[in-house]
């Protein structure tokens, strides 16, 4: 989509960064910071689409597997890795035929600029809370954004006779993928469920209300000598699973009615949210591998499976499962968009009745409803690889160019049933988009691979440049977009540690632990402006994750620390002090503690600890293997 003359950007360059790598000040907005691009100043439309010819080549990002790592700290907000290297002008349109482009878009390496770090923002792996803990066996070595440990996890203990290869066959464009599946099966023998991928099977509903359910009992030590204004412990729940010897990412939770659901490695299961006990269970033929970040408003869900057992197994068939009843609705394959399509794995994201299908290249709508194909990859020059959901259908575009080292991305806003774009926001040559944090207000990150760089954005509702977030100098912002890790692909939605009011945007620094524990503060800053409005520091020795909101207030999670429990804590939307909205009973804090990755949900009075994989040395161990632990008043 063609932007307007009104929103052209200038030919020359931004120029090289005048301070230290430490962050940068927002300037006036004719008046851009020297180690900042000017997105006030939006560029160039794209080049009309080329000829027919090579296929097209995987998703912006970072460098392909193989390319150096960057052992040194993260870059400062905005600025390039190497102080006093001049960018070249990102608004002039490189010249060359497009039948010389080896390819218009760059693979997604496990981290920001290809380091391997557990966030987005370089922040040291944290396997719990307080003093560190010791590793699971098998577990996978913590990674980038979206990253499970490399493309390799699940091999631990041994050499991996797979290898993916990315070959750019010079002057035609074209990208293959070279892989040897080997003799080697990683999975242990499954006691339940079918190898068969032909069709999930649905087992009876376990809680008929007569106690007989297979959730886990509470623990009466967990509630034993809880002190006044403590929540209880309402419910936890065990790991019932056997998984394949190096475990398995879960996914979700998703809330439907008076569910709570999950998925996990070939099967999804529903448990009370009053009492945690099992509702329904829906086994799969095969490895759930790709989820949205929530249901629809009546609880229907879509997820991918792969299209078998082996390690050749594509990620290629959705399911769709209500999340009311455990019962399987439609199952189809993903439309495969030529022969080069699915060399990566899929990213899903719902809204209204709509479920989008990114991936390189290309895209593919479903109605969640029936499962009829709503729309694919559209024509032209540039397409969708990856979408956010909710209240707004958000894709991700790459536009084809002549330099493959500098990109052209887009961001719109589609209408769910048609495909059809209401806008388009194009960021200067050279930024992806890397996330979303928000979509109503619209808050999105973008990357700069070339420069290592990054910087968040708002957008107005018609999809103008509304702000470029400006952190004070030495800031370091933080945010959890999780550990799953697709191959090239890209997961645009679902980070946490981030919130959003009509014209606020609540973020975390990353921890300080330059004293005897972890602290950190929360940063307020200015949707219409970029400018901080204030900053909140944790309570002594404490560390805040934001939420979300709740009545108006910033929602907050403060971490447990070794002798201390956690609690759901508020700010008021004009900073000051927290105030403790839910204190967890000291009781439980070694297993609030010992999460090896937790997602923190606050829903109707309710806190849910959420396990996000599940993985140990032997058998035994990973059946005892928590996780989720709900409080409640």
């Amino acid at each position: 989509m063609s932007q307007p003359p009104s929103q052209q950007p200038p030919q020359g360059g931004f120029g090289a960064p005048q301070e230290p790598p430490n962050g940068a000040p927002q300037p006036p907005r004719d008046q851009p910071s020297p180690g900042q691009p000017d997105l006030a100043k939006p560029p160039q439309t794209p080049p009309p689409a080329p000829p027919a010819g090579p296929p097209q080549t995987p998703p912006p990002g970072a460098p392909a597997y193989g390319y150096p790592q960057q052992p040194q700290a993260q870059p400062g907000y905005g600025y390039p890795q190497q102080p006093g290297q001049a960018p070249g002008p990102y608004g002039q349109q490189a010249p060359g035929p497009y039948g010389q482009q080896p390819g218009p878009y760059g693979q997604q390496a496990p981290g920001p600029y290809g380091q391997q770090t557990p966030g987005p923002y370089g922040q040291q792996p944290q396997t719990g809370y307080g003093y560190p803990q010791q590793q699971y066996p098998g577990a996978p070595a913590p990674g980038g954004p979206g990253s499970g440990g490399g493309f390799l996890k699940g091999k631990t203990g041994i050499v991996v006779a797979a290898a993916l290869a990315v070959v750019l066959a010079a002057g035609l464009g074209t990208w293959f993928l070279v892989s040897d599946s080997g003799d080697d099966d990683p999975k242990k023998p499954v006691a339940t469920g079918s190898n068969d991928p032909k069709a999930p099977s649905e087992s009876p509903t376990v809680d008929e209300g007569d106690g007989s359910g297979d959730g886990r009992e509470v623990d009466d030590d967990l509630n034993a000598g809880r002190k006044p204004g403590e929540a209880k412990v309402a419910w936890l729940q065990k790991n019932d699973i056997d998984l394949p010897r190096n475990g398995s990412a879960v996914q979700g939770p998703w809330f439907a009615g008076d569910v709570v659901a999950k998925a996990m490695y070939r099967g999804v299961s529903g448990y009370s949210v009053a009492d945690g006990k099992q509702k329904w269970k829906l086994e799969l033929p095969a490895d759930v591998c790709a989820t949205p970040n929530s249901p629809t408003a009546d609880g229907k869900i879509v997820i991918g499976v792969k299209d078998g057992t082996t390690d050749r197994a594509k990620c290629s068939v959705l399911q769709m499962v209500d999340l009311n009843t455990g019962k399987a609705g439609w199952k189809k394959e993903i439309k495969k968009n030529g022969t080069w399509d699915f060399l990566s794995d899929i990213g899903l994201a719902i809204s209204g009745d709509t479920v989008a299908v990114g991936r390189t290249g290309n895209s593919n709508a479903y109605r969640v409803s029936d499962g009829k194909e709503l729309f694919g990859t559209p024509e032209g020059n540039c397409k969708p690889f990856a979408f956010s959901g909710g209240d707004k259908l958000i894709a991700a575009v790459s536009c084809r160019t002549d330099d493959v080292k500098n990109p052209q991305n887009q961001v719109q806003e589609l209408n769910p049933a048609t495909g059809k774009p209401r806008w388009t926001y194009q960021p200067p040559r050279g930024w992806e988009v890397s996330k979303v944090y928000s979509t109503t207000p619209l808050v999105v990150r973008l990357e700069h691979e070339e420069k290592k760089q990054y910087t968040i954005v708002a957008l107005t509702e018609s999809g103008k440049l509304r702000s470029q977030l400006a952190p004070s100098k030495g800031a370091k912002l933080t945010a959890d977009c999780g550990n799953s890790f697709a191959i090239f692909g890209e997961k645009l939605e679902g980070c946490s540690g981030v919130a959003a009011d009509a014209n606020t945007f609540y973020i975390a620094t990353e921890d300080d632990s330059s004293g005897t524990s972890r602290t950190n503060k929360v940063i307020a800053f200015d949707l219409n402006t970029g400018k901080p409005k204030w900053e909140a520091p944790a309570p002594a020795e404490r560390v805040l994750k934001p939420l979300g909101m709740e009545g108006g207030n910033v929602l907050l999670y403060m971490r447990p620390k070794y002798d201390t429990a956690g609690a759901i804590v508020t700010l008021p939307p004009t900073g000051g002090t927290v105030k403790t909205l839910l204190q967890h009973p000291a009781g439980a804090g070694r297993i609030e503690n010992g999460f090896f990755s937790a997602k923190v949900l606050y829903q109707d009075g309710r806190s849910f600890i959420f396990s996000q994989r599940v993985s140990a040395s032997n058998d035994k161990e990973e059946l005892e293997q928590t996780t989720m632990l709900v409080f409640e008043k």
